[in-house]
């Protein structure tokens, strides 16, 4: 699917801690991508404060979109419409960016395009794998999202399992915080995990049983905490890595397991990850060697696309744009939006 002309999105993105703008071409070519990350910030309280990261946005969004034009080498007159993100995520941080996106829209009577932040994910896959085209399966896994979902078209989407519970992303953060290592969690389990046994310690992997594609983290974050709790009482020294290795690999395996169960049932010759977990290389060989042993495409973005960033944003909103979405100056935040609502 293409437009007759070239098409410019300048995107938005602001659902969390990361304030970014980009601007992309025709959904695929990204122009620029710029991200103003508050992560050293939220460091020194262990995690996300909303009011904090609301009050960031609010100062760095005006020069994200400046470096973004100017990157890109285009201007507000070059712009076919604007995209951002409106759910779900921190409502006084999505907030920002919407209203921005408004002001834009509204004094330069450009078409305004609302995208789900999930659907922002799965989108960045375009960005680099210029052959991948719907349908097929794609396992987002984002700090409060784990979601098994099928492509049916750009914009359409089946969902077929998702958390019940943690998201694989909140349990790497729990995990991370209980053995010491700080926030953001995933990087640094990820990272120590290479310095430990995976087979160390035997979590559990847990298993919906009336909804075999659905997810459940909560009992594995329990029991590690449980783990550390009997070491501690009975004064045995726990090593971190193994601890932070058999997680992972307990995560890691629910995750394969799940997608590749889906690819099969359903029939696809092609799997796409997406989401900030989907830069964690176990996870990313874990699937590629599943795939490969399945005759199986796998797709992925780069790690600075799994991130919270525009350009996904510009992607997706491409798509919906010539699709025929459009958003009215009504378009407000919604922290809890499910993917394929509107």
């Amino acid at each position: 699917m293409k437009a007759e002309k070239d098409i410019l999105i300048l995107a938005i993105e602001s659902s969390c801690d990361e304030t970014a703008a980009a601007v992309v071409k025709n959904g695929r070519e990204v122009l620029s991508n710029i991200i103003s990350s508050q992560i050293e910030l939220h460091k020194l309280y262990g995690g996300v404060v909303p009011e904090i990261a609301s009050r960031k946005h609010i100062e760095k969004i005006n020069q994200v979109i400046e470096e973004a034009l100017r990157s890109a080498q285009v201007t507000l007159d070059d712009v076919d419409a604007v995209g951002v993100t409106y759910g779900p995520g921190l409502v006084g941080a999505l907030l920002v960016g919407v209203a921005e996106a408004k002001a834009i829209s509204y004094a330069r009577n450009l078409p305004l395009v609302g995208v789900h932040h999930i659907e922002g994910h799965i989108s960045a896959n375009y960005i680099e794998n210029r052959d991948l085209e719907p349908p097929f399966p794609c396992l987002v896994v984002s700090g409060g999202h784990t979601h098994l979902v099928i492509v049916e078209d750009y914009g359409k989407y089946r969902i077929l399992g998702r958390t019940r519970d943690d998201a694989a992303g909140e349990a790497f953060d729990k995990v991370a915080r209980a053995i010491g290592l700080g926030y953001p969690g995933g990087p640094k389990i990820d990272k120590l995990a290479k310095e430990g046994n995976a087979d160390a310690i035997p979590f559990p992997r847990a298993h919906v049983a009336d909804a075999p594609y659905d997810f459940s983290f909560s009992g594995l974050k329990s029991a590690v905490l449980n783990y550390l709790n009997g070491c501690r009482m009975r004064g045995e020294t726990v090593s971190q890595a193994d601890v932070a290795a058999s997680f992972q690999k307990a995560v890691v395996e629910v995750l394969t397991e799940h997608a590749m169960m889906a690819v099969k049932e359903y029939g696809f010759d092609k799997l796409a990850i997406a989401g900030g977990v989907a830069s964690n290389s176990a996870l990313r060989e874990s699937m590629r060697q599943a795939c490969e042993q399945n005759h199986i495409r796998f797709y992925y973005p780069s790690p600075i696309l799994c991130t919270d960033n525009a350009a996904m944003i510009g992607a997706a909103a491409y798509y919906e744009y010539i699709n025929g979405t459009r958003s009215g100056l009504d378009l407000n935040a919604v922290p809890n939006l499910k993917l394929g609502e509107r």
